[in-house]
């Protein structure tokens, strides 16, 4: 539901716009049971194709998140054929998870390996040398997670590849790669800005969030 911040105030929202803009968090983010409890109290109907892919979808994110980048990778290639190829940024993170996977196991000669076959291939492009550099890195140190790159092997890391993954996958099959609820958001920022703005002409002081939010 996209508005014009002008005609804001004339906005009406109804259960069944809450409803959906709850139903396509949950259908973005692969709560099925969720979905399914959520959609028969409020009497919603979903297609038979959207809980279909949502399982795919989940079992993808769950192989990445676990470890198994590679999985990750054949499933995503089964599900959204051409995504990786066309899609470069997105294959070099997902390997580059395997990769760490192995550095996290102490399996160093089959991480340099797979850096060697795998990632090394995308240094003929500058934007990848950089973070090449940082992953190979990670094999100079007898514990990784305490190096500088860290980072490349926390959870925060691995779930930050695993929301872009979610996000090209809803867009190669036509379907949103933002929720309701995250466009509500952006526009609510949108308007609080114009706000301040109009605020500030006036000479008054910025207009707070809890001010918005109370109307």
């Amino acid at each position: 539901m996209d508005v014009d911040p002008p005609n804001y105030d004339n906005v009406t929202i109804n259960d069944s716009d809450v409803h959906s803009i709850v139903l396509s968090y949950l259908v973005h983010n692969c709560y099925r049971e969720t979905v399914e409890s959520f959609a028969a109290g409020t009497g919603m109907n979903q297609p038979a194709d959207y809980l279909e892919d949502i399982e795919k979808r989940k079992k993808i994110f769950q192989c990445a998140l676990e470890g198994n980048a590679l999985k990750a990778i054949e499933l995503t290639e089964q599900l959204a054929p051409d995504l990786l190829e066309s899609n470069k940024d997105l294959h070099f993170d997902l390997l580059s998870l395997h990769f760490v996977e192995l550095v996290r196991s102490k399996k160093c000669n089959e991480a340099l390996e797979f850096a060697q076959t795998k990632l090394t291939p995308f240094g003929k492009v500058q934007k990848y040398v950089e973070k090449l550099e940082d992953f190979m890195a990670l094999l100079a140190y007898e514990e990784p997670e305490k190096s500088p790159m860290f980072h490349l092997l926390s959870l925060e890391h691995r779930q930050q590849v695993v929301d872009s993954l979610n996000r090209a996958i809803l867009a190669h099959a036509k379907l949103p790669s933002h929720t309701a609820m995250e466009r509500l958001i952006q526009q609510t920022t949108v308007v609080r800005q114009l706000l301040n703005q109009d605020h500030a002409k006036d000479g008054h002081p910025p207009f707070a969030l809890k001010d918005f939010l109370n109307g």
